[in-house]
């Protein structure tokens, strides 16, 4: 159990620092690009290290702690509950960062600012999380020095199959936050934990399930097993092709390239008549029904109007 309380104790810290970086760089950067540049630097690399010290967890913790995927799983969960608290609209996810481009919600240069910090965040992670496995402070991190020169691959199937684990995990991820990205953070957070966790369960042992390009170089790019073409094909090919049919399911095209839409037709199959009054109050749709899944000022066919005999 000492093992298991040392890694507690640096999620705790990790998450703790990063929140206070992110309220440091919120007090003494001007509003705007930067501090989106600081956020994103900061959940890049409070993902990074928690996953990088899970995966500790997950590989030795078995057979030398002790520790079951009962425990792993919840631990999983705990901590992107704890991301999406605190991440403060940051993604430290290069797929969803190009999907807000696609989505014409974002310039291609703070794009690429954000793809910058996910980087950088995610490599500092890493350099910080094996100084931190340098100290030994517990069984499991000296065996993880040991064995750092010969890590494991995350991919542990077929490329082609990776592949399509990673983009299926992808698609799933993205449909999932385009449909609760407007329902409150109190049902959407728990909601994409539980779904992580999920994947997690089905998908990790065969990819780890990353689904994010960025985490996915800093932990297992550099691991012997596969090539980087292999590794790029499975954790940045898949992810962004899940990324791309998500887009294209939820909004029928993509707005950045395409006003038409590609999937669903323009038209309506019923005719708008002339002297149809403006939409009262009834018809607007505030950002907490978003959930329900129905278009503003669109009811089902046959239901009636509030008031109708």
């Amino acid at each position: 159990m000492a093992g298991l309380n040392v890694s507690l104790s640096f999620f705790l810290a990790t998450i703790a620092l990063c929140q206070a970086a992110r309220r440091a760089s919120k007090a003494l950067l001007p509003a705007g690009a930067w501090v989106s540049f600081a956020l994103e630097a900061a959940g890049a690399a409070q993902l990074g290290a928690c996953c990088l010290e899970l995966r500790v967890l997950a590989e030795l913790g078995p057979w030398a702690g002790g520790f079951g995927p009962d425990l792993l799983l919840t631990l999983l969960f705990l901590l992107f509950l704890a991301h999406g608290a605190t991440f403060e609209g940051a993604s430290a996810n290069p797929t969803w960062s190009l999907q807000e481009l696609l989505l014409a919600e974002a310039s291609l240069p703070g794009t690429l600012l954000k793809l910058a910090a996910q980087g950088l965040g995610m490599q500092a992670a890493h350099a910080l999380t094996r100084l931190y496995w340098a100290w030994e402070l517990s069984d499991l991190h000296v065996l993880q020095n040991l064995m750092a020169e010969h890590c494991s691959s995350a991919l542990r199937t077929t490329v082609a199959h990776g592949a399509l684990v990673e983009g299926a995990c992808a698609f799933l991820f993205h449909l999932t936050l385009l449909r609760l990205r407007h329902c409150l953070p109190v049902c959407r957070v728990p909601a994409v934990a539980l779904l992580v966790t999920g994947m997690a369960y089905t998908a990790g042992p065969f990819t780890s399930a990353f689904y994010n390009p960025a985490l996915a170089a800093s932990v297992t790019f550099h691991c012997s097993g596969h090539t980087l073409l292999e590794y790029a094909q499975v954790y940045w090919l898949g992810p962004l092709t899940g990324m791309l049919l998500a887009v294209l399911l939820y909004h029928g095209r993509l707005p950045r390239l395409f006003q038409r839409k590609l999937l669903y037709g323009q038209k309506n199959k019923y005719r708008t008549p002339k002297g149809k009054p403006a939409p009262g109050p009834e018809d607007t749709q505030t950002p907490t029904e978003g959930c329900r899944g129905r278009e503003p000022g669109r009811r089902r066919a046959g239901q009636q109007p509030p008031g109708a005999l």
